[in-house]
């Protein structure tokens, strides 16, 4: 059985000669338990490309101390970590299945095998509030790391320092800080390395590049400065350093996307779809800086699992505004048990769409996509626009894509009734990958290309409310219908239906008033080409 917890810490470098403050000091501590010490033996698993940790994910065999099993850490927020556990069991050699599905998107077809071990004494301090609960555990380690060798005949590394360890238990983060600064200020140093096999595996990390972020991840100071960073080098770099860039920070979000949706995390389906229209677009639209041989094979691929992960978000997103819309409605209005057949379709929809997605992201066709796609990243297949300076070929990928969108807003002015709604669907579909091409060519091209995307937001919030009325009518439709046939007063269903057609063309007529503020943006990225 696999538990989970949220692991808060920090960590520290300290010289053999450091001792601990007082650590009963701090404020909030009102007790300091007798020093346990623990003798901990861990053996860290990764492919040889080091997929995991290149993702800032660990994944361990440990014996001893209080928590001996297999360990999953994967990123949280705000420098926490999720710890996932499972017990050790008899496996030693391999990782056994259960332990890989969270990650398995980040193995792809990898097998993952060990690549270091860690020999640890730890030493560890209880610290207690006035009620007796213990807030915090300070862990004074002595670190044996070995790096083990990659190929017959070459030699392990061996590495050894002392660190320390603050982990919040029932505490808060003033007293995390409020031991930090005690520590700190007795002469340890903040430690460099975010985990101890990162410090172990250094050099094969240095020796690999790190993963990109996706535009728009960060936030804050820290997002503002790398946003600044990335026009000033954008302006000089080539096109293909920019495009790569993009891609591999959309591949970065696909993956932590697919750790999201192993480990039931809320959007995780909605956010694994977008990272795959995000690079299906991406490869469409730089076309002339990536070979498309290469590429629209992947791009097949990608459509293919947004496709099956489709239903499964669709329909929660629309039985969910569906059941809002219920109880917004006068009680007098709703007749016979609508909420209860609402809520009914929800379970089983999820329970079919949730099946329907483990079938999927466990397919070997799936997995195949997530190596070619790092495959891509490792030699990419670079065209002959690939060299020349990065604004004009961004801005010349934008007119393109402007051009299709002009075409598609001219097809929808032109049709009639439920023609012009699937046609407004193309013309939304065609804004989203403008709008995504601009993404990845606002730090080159500037000013132009941030108001295009802002106003292909506001298109795209627009018409994607239209498009959702498409499947909230199709459930107000067949509800009625399995109504009716019980003998039930299906009046509701078609009030409901009703007011989805109004919801549908309210949001029509704001696309049509956005409109031309939309031909004007991208006419002034167009002509920066």
């Amino acid at each position: 059985m696999t538990t989970e917890h949220l692991e808060i810490e920090r960590k520290f470098e300290a010289e053999d000669s450091f001792a601990l403050p007082d650590l009963g000091a701090a404020d909030g501590v009102a007790a300091v338990d007798a020093p346990e010490e623990q003798t901990l033996e861990a053996t860290y698993y990764d492919t040889p490309d080091l997929r995991l940790l290149r993702s800032r994910v660990t994944l361990r065999r440990r014996t001893g101390g209080t928590d001996a099993g297999w360990h999953v850490k994967l990123p949280a927020s705000a420098g926490a970590r999720r710890e996932l556990h499972q017990p050790p069991g008899r496996a030693t050699r391999a990782v056994p299945k259960a332990v890989t599905a969270p990650v398995l998107g980040l193995l792809g077809t990898a097998v993952p095998e060990p690549v270091a071990t860690l020999r640890t004494r730890r030493v560890v301090h209880r610290l207690r509030g006035a009620d007796g609960r213990v807030l915090a555990e300070v862990a004074d380690d002595v670190v044996l790391g070995t790096a083990l060798a990659q190929s017959p005949g070459e030699p392990a590394t061996v590495t050894s320092w002392r660190e320390v360890e603050v982990e919040l238990v029932d505490g808060d983060e003033a007293l995390l800080e409020a031991v930090a600064g005690r520590l700190v200020a007795a002469g340890a140093r903040v430690s460099a390395s975010p985990s101890k096999v990162g410090r172990v595996l250094d050099r094969r990390l240095a020796a690999v590049p790190a993963p990109a972020t996706a535009p728009g991840a960060g936030g804050g100071e820290e997002k503002t400065k790398k946003k600044k960073g990335r026009k000033a080098a954008a302006r000089t770099a080539t096109a293909g350093d920019v495009v790569l860039g993009a891609l591999a920070g959309q591949v970065t979000a696909l993956r932590d996307a697919d750790v999201a949706v192993r480990t039931e995390q809320a959007e995780g389906v909605h956010d694994l779809r977008v990272a795959c229209r995000r690079i299906r677009s991406i490869l469409a639209a730089f076309r002339p800086v990536l070979d498309r041989e290469r590429t629209d094979p992947l791009r097949d691929e990608l459509r293919w699992v947004g496709a099956e992960l489709s239903g499964a978000r669709d329909g929660e997103v629309a039985l969910e505004h569906l059941r809002a819309l219920v109880a917004a409605q006068p009680v007098e209005l709703v007749l016979g048990p609508v909420a209860a057949r609402l809520q009914q379709a929800e379970v089983v929809d999820h329970r079919d769409g949730a099946r329907r997605v483990t079938r999927t992201l466990t397919s070997p066709r799936y997995l195949a996509l997530l190596d070619a796609l790092a495959a891509l990243l490792a030699e990419p297949p670079l065209a002959e626009s690939a060299a020349a300076p990065a604004p004009a070929v961004l801005a010349a990928a934008v007119r393109h894509g402007g051009k299709r969108l002009r075409r598609t807003i001219e097809a929808a002015r032109e049709a009639e009734g439920e023609a012009r709604h699937a046609r407004l669907h193309d013309v939304r579909k065609a804004a989203k990958r403008v709008r995504y091409t601009a993404e990845v060519a606002e730090a080159a091209v500037g000013s132009a290309a941030t108001a295009l995307v802002a106003c292909t937001k506001d298109v795209q919030e627009a018409l994607g409310a239209a498009q959702d009325t498409v499947v909230t009518r199709q459930y107000a439709t067949r509800l009625g219908l399995a109504a009716f046939a019980a003998g039930e007063n299906a009046w509701t269903f078609g009030r409901l239906h009703g007011l989805e057609e109004g919801r549908a063309e309210r949001s029509e007529a704001e696309f049509w008033a956005l409109e031309p503020a939309l031909r004007r943006a991208v006419g002034k990225v167009a002509r920066l080409a």
